[in-house]
């Protein structure tokens, strides 16, 4: 596993990525579980409100990746650890 995070570059890219698939969960679920509510069947509903949880959690992972990244960009010759993977 520490293989797959060794990588600055690798790791800020699926942090923009968890970061943009949480707002779009988060989004989604909102529209769903609050504004269109009357319409959806209960497992539909159910799956709204699941998202309006799992958003801000991928939302968070996404965030503390970021970090991880920035730190890992910090250190010298980081560049190095990319260029082997």
């Amino acid at each position: 596993m520490k293989g797959f995070f060794a990588c600055p570059q690798r790791n800020l890219s699926h942090s923009s990525s968890l970061l943009c698939a949480g707002v779009a969960m988060l989004l989604g679920g909102i529209f769903g579980a609050y504004f269109i509510d009357q319409y959806l069947a209960l497992p539909a509903l159910v799956a709204a409100h699941g998202l309006t949880i799992l958003g801000p959690t991928s939302i968070k992972l996404g965030y503390v990746l970021r970090l991880i990244a920035q730190r890992q960009m910090r250190e010298p010759q980081w560049e190095q650890c990319c260029a082997v993977a």
